[in-house]
This record gives structure tokens, sequence and C-alpha cells, in this order.
């Protein structure tokens, strides 16, 4: 089935939705502190799977890095609620920085920059050194992210981590993507819609 085109409003529900109902059920559950983690990774796991479909349903096809969420969110939400332990959900934004930062680097190391085939309809007339640079940009980004992810969970209290992802890791990813937007100009991209489309956790 062909993918069709997504408003930005059904394309930030399918990608950020999750994390969103994550985040509220977290912050406004009345439980003490583990349940309301049980209980937003519930949620979360449960709202991954309707992105999932409606991705299907809407837009013809399941983009890849949803069903890397999906799947990540499935494994480490099940091992999170069979064990009564919450560092398997934390751990899963880790392993997913980590495997886009492998997946861009091996891309650049084989001559590949694979943001190129994932969102080349959104930067128009950037140059092969563009797409390489913001490739090489976006995978120490994610490197960068997984270890202070790591950090955050290790060191600080599970509503700390939380409030982290949704304050800390949020905003800095989006200024990152705006502190590309020069070197994106300096090397071609034309007028237009800058659309950075980053991988929710």
């Amino acid at each position: 089935m062909t993918r069709a085109p997504a408003s930005p409003g059904l394309r930030l529900g399918i990608d950020y939705g999750p994390l969103v109902v994550f985040f509220l059920v977290n912050f406004l559950a009345p439980l003490p502190s583990l349940a309301r983690v049980l209980a937003a990774t519930v949620a979360f796991m449960v709202a991954t799977i309707a992105a999932m479909v409606v991705s299907r349903v809407k837009l013809g096809a399941i983009s890849p890095m949803l069903w890397l969420s999906g799947v990540l969110v499935v494994v480490f939400g099940g091992l999170t609620l069979y064990l009564h332990d919450q560092r398997f959900i934390q751990m899963k934004p880790t392993i997913v920085y980590l495997i886009l930062a492998a997946t861009l680097g091996f891309g650049l190391a084989t001559g590949r920059p694979l943001l190129r085939e994932v969102l080349g309809a959104a930067y128009p007339g950037l140059t092969d050194i563009g797409w390489r640079k913001l490739t090489r940009n976006w995978a120490l980004f994610f490197v960068v992210q997984a270890l202070l992810n790591e950090v955050v969970r290790r060191h600080f209290s599970l509503d700390f981590w939380v409030a982290y992802k949704l304050w800390g890791a949020v905003p800095l990813t989006v200024v990152f993507a705006l502190a590309n937007v020069p070197m994106l100009l300096r090397n071609g991209l034309t007028n237009g819609e800058i659309a950075e489309q980053v991988p929710p956790d």
C-alpha cells in the first residue's frame, strides 16, 4: 500500500502521541512512584500499538523508526511490568539512541548517508556534503543522548528521570535540530519548510 501524504498534526500524533500519553499518566495518576510508572508503561504500550495501527491505516505503512520503537516498547515495557522494575523502560531510550547512532555511523562508513533516504523530501537541494555532515551530527548527538539517559537513570530518582525526558531530552533535541539549520543552508538547502524529523523516545 502506498504511503499517503501526512498532515503535520497526524505525523506528530503518530510519532509523539505515545510519549505524551506516558508523561500524562505518570504525572496525573494518583499512585505511588513505582505504581505510576507501571501504569504509564501500560498506557505507553497501548498508545504505541495504536499509533502503529493508525500509521498503517492512514498512511499505508509503518515507518522503520515506529517499528523499532514499537518492538522495544513492548519488550522493555513487558519486562518492566513482569519484574516490577522500572529500569527496563528507562533503558529503552538508550537502546533506541544507540541503534540509531550505529545505523547512521554504518551508513557513513559505507558511503550511504541514510538520513537522505528518510528525509530527502524535507531538505530540497541539500548537497552530498550537507547530507554527510547532517548524518554525522545526528549520529554523534544520539550517542550523547544515550550517555545522558544512562547518567540520569543511574544516578537520579525515577521522577527526576521522567521530568528529564520531558524537560531535558525533548528541548535538547529541538535545539540541536535548529542548530543544524545554518549548516544546512550553507550546503545547498533551498528555501522552504525545514522539517527535522527526529525519533521519539
